[in-house]
């Protein structure tokens, strides 16, 4: 590991954040973020982001997890915030496979040791981190339970896209159109408040969307059509699969509209111990919502780990 950048002044995190460089077995170098936890730490959280994320997004989740026993890791994915992005287009989410995230995840496995963080250890994937997340557990992340938030365990299109998804993304590879944005996509924009699909509080919709205006070097566009096929055969890899032995709390807004919430109520039906928590009136950052529905997450969490802190073999 060498220290890598981190950007203190926008994450309005805990004191004591660092950044460092790992290099992953393909030679992707991807970043991680490490916030400590006070004397006598009860845990450390894994947050695993989703797509177009960075670090310093959850410098104030940090902040309020450390104040109630918990440190915190973030993670830069390859092809977002300050890790190596696709070189035919930095702007562009692209993988060829979710294989590739395996990858990234492999070597903050091992960064993990080195840092001697508190144990135990707990998962926490949102959005296409879920996805990510979720396959980690399957390749036996030692986690002592997962969080999942608005996890993507299912891709949500129009119904004409779904319609014509099959024979745009099957077409794709042939006609060379791979690293080309999927349709409805395309170069970053900054989002509009009154018509975002975020959140429904101001403050942290500026949050967010400050910190890319004081660096836009983290902005991220669409995804590639080659990013979209890898997704869809992820998500219905996952779901066909037998849930993990694990215990498994998710967080989930009613008004949830990038994730496809049907996948995330089966997978929770079908995963025994787990916990299926709807917040009512949120939208897809529950985590970063206004302050009554984000207090719900917050509790929901720290008193989800606490039980298992201390009953380590209840499943809640």
């Amino acid at each position: 590991m060498e220290p890598a950048p981190f950007l203190h002044e926008i994450a309005d995190g805990p004191a004591g954040g660092r950044a460092f460089w790992l290099t992953t077995d393909d030679g992707t170098r991807i970043r991680l973020g490490v916030w400590p936890a006070p004397e006598g730490a009860k845990g450390t959280i894994l947050m695993f982001p989703g797509r177009t994320e960075y670090i310093e997004k959850y410098g104030r989740f940090a902040r309020d997890m450390a104040a109630r026993g918990y440190a915190t890791i973030a993670i830069d994915w390859r092809g977002q915030g300050l890790a190596d992005r696709p070189a035919h287009r930095r702007d562009m989410g692209h993988v060829v496979s979710f294989d590739e995230y395996r990858e990234d995840v492999a070597v903050v496995r091992a960064a993990l040791d080195t840092l001697d963080l508190p144990q135990p250890w707990f998962l926490l994937g949102h959005s296409m981190g879920g996805a990510i997340g979720l396959r980690a557990l399957h390749d036996g992340l030692p986690v002592r339970g997962a969080i999942f938030s608005a996890p993507m365990w299912g891709i949500r299109m129009s119904g004409f896209l779904k319609a014509i998804s099959g024979v745009v993304l099957g077409l794709s590879k042939p006609l060379g159109l791979d690293k080309t944005f999927a349709p409805t996509t395309g170069p970053f924009e900054p989002m509009v408040f009154n018509d975002n699909p975020l959140t429904t509080d101001r403050d942290n919709f500026n949050y967010m969307e400050g910190q890319v205006e004081k660096h836009p070097e983290l902005a991220l566009g669409g995804p590639s059509m080659r990013w979209v096929n890898a997704a869809l055969a992820e998500t219905g890899t996952l779901l066909a699969m037998e849930p993990p032995n694990l215990p498994m709390l998710v967080l989930l807004g009613s008004e949830e509209a990038i994730v496809e919430s049907s996948a995330v109520h089966e997978r929770a039906a079908s995963w025994p111990g787990s916990r299926l928590q709807i917040i009512e009136g949120a939208r897809h950052e529950v985590l970063m919502e206004a302050p009554d529905k984000r207090d719900a997450c917050l509790a929901a969490i720290t008193n989800w780990c606490d039980q298992l802190v201390s009953a380590p073999h209840r499943m809640v």
